[in-house]
């Protein structure tokens, strides 16, 4: 049951680094471009730490505790 929800967890952080990257993509292309949407920029760069939390997150959870 437990690799089953560990298999779940590792999908969602493959499909989030995915987005992550696509992200990181569109911002550079954004920016490349004269007189770009500094909102759109804006947005998707929140949207793009959002998701790098998320990505920390699911990370943490893979990690056993430690009962030091």
């Amino acid at each position: 049951m437990e690799s089953l929800n560990r298999q779940k967890i590792e999908a969602k952080l493959k499909s989030l680094k995915e987005e992550h990257r696509e992200l990181d993509s569109e911002i550079a292309a954004l920016i490349a471009q004269p007189g770009f949407d500094q909102i759109r920029v804006q947005r998707l760069k929140k949207r793009k730490l959002a998701v790098k939390d998320e990505i920390a997150v699911l990370e943490n959870s893979l990690l056993p505790d430690i009962i030091a």
